[in-house]
């Protein structure tokens, strides 16, 4: 059985009015289930069919986030809009479009309650949006560049962090309506992950390093340095004790961020690739953190054991560049996006 028959399409229905239960982005899966019963295919998730393509963005979908129940998901692309999906359902949809960034859509990251989205903006903006309500809370103002990422708190859902091209990394809580706290540096950010505990915020740059910055002293704690080239996404790890890092010398390494460890680089995850593009591709941690995963130039979603650091999954379908692969918080299941435009939900 070919790849192709067991996807199920979701895309924009073709009206030109309006926006409303008719312009949703639907699920059209009796044919991919038809031929997944009649395979006899285990299936090990909730999703409708085993791959679900999601499509409707007009441009390279930069980044994907789950919300932290597994229900929605969210993507930012170069068109400009955050889309909001149901992840299950027959009725499974597009079922809003978050609208008012005036260049790419960087980076988005849900809050920890699940009720705000962040998102980072190459209009050198990052913003607040309300989930439920579909719109925006707050529009922060300050980076003078790109904001290539955003990393909302894990404890506070008013409170994130944004890394820029104007070498910032900065603090932003929504009950100030403004910036609390700037790290300065010497060069471009392109990466930011906020620790446990709201005590430091991890960042990386093109400087190739990753720098701890403590936000009680308000200073850089440590630098972590081993990269040979520009960090393109950070993850940390469910227990917080661990960084992943993803770079532009294509690998994949696994820093320790404890603040007294001997050895920082405990591991490097190999195959993923970067290209000429140079865009920003992310990774993640999978909830139970014995996987690991990592967006890749050669269009191919690739999945590591932790423990073992061999690769466990390699995953073809996109026709463009991976930018960002998540997984969900409760069911095998990851996303993906690429600069095909196209979003991929597939079961493990």
């Amino acid at each position: 059985m070919s790849v192709e028959d067991r996807i199920a399409v979701i895309k924009r229905s073709r009206e030109p009015d309006g926006y409303g239960a008719d312009k949703r982005f639907r699920v059209d899966t009796q044919a991919a289930l038809a031929v997944v019963q009649s395979q006899g295919i285990q299936r090990t998730s909730g999703l409708v069919a085993p791959t679900m393509l999601l499509t409707g963005h007009e441009a390279a979908v930069y980044s994907v986030a789950f919300d932290p129940k597994g229900a929605h998901l969210a993507s930012g692309s170069f068109d400009k809009t955050i889309m909001l999906w149901d992840v299950f359902g027959e009725g499974s949809c597009n079922y809003n479009v978050l609208s008012g960034h005036r260049n790419a859509v960087m980076q988005v990251q849900w809050s920890a309650d699940g009720a705000y989205i962040g998102s980072a903006s190459a209009d050198r903006t990052a913003a607040l949006w309300d989930a439920g309500k579909g719109t925006r809370k707050r529009l922060y103002k300050g980076h003078t560049k790109v904001v290539n990422s955003v990393s909302m708190s894990r404890t506070q859902k008013n409170l994130m962090a944004t890394g820029s091209d104007d070498c910032t990394v900065r603090l932003w809580d929504a009950r100030e309506r403004r910036e609390v706290m700037t790290f300065t540096t010497l060069y471009q950010v392109t990466a930011v992950e906020m620790g446990l505990g709201d005590l430091v915020v991890f960042s990386g740059g093109i400087d190739n390093n990753i720098r701890v910055w403590d936000l009680r002293r308000e200073a850089q704690a440590f630098a972590m340095e081993g990269h040979r080239d520009t960090i393109t996404g950070l993850a940390l790890s469910p227990s917080g004790t661990s960084l992943l890092a993803n770079s532009m010398d294509r690998t994949l390494c696994e820093w320790d961020v404890r603040p007294f460890a001997t050895e920082r680089c405990l591991k490097t995850y190999r195959g993923a690739t970067h290209g000429a593009d140079r865009n920003l591709l992310g990774c993640s941690w999978s909830p139970s953190g014995e996987m690991v995963a990592a967006g890749s130039a050669d269009r191919v979603v690739h999945i590591w054991d932790q423990p073992t650091g061999q690769e466990l999954y390699y995953l073809p379908g996109h026709a463009g560049t991976v930018n960002d692969v998540r997984f969900h918080p409760s069911e095998p299941i990851v996303a993906s996006c690429g600069s095909d435009k196209h979003i991929y939900l597939g079961e493990l």
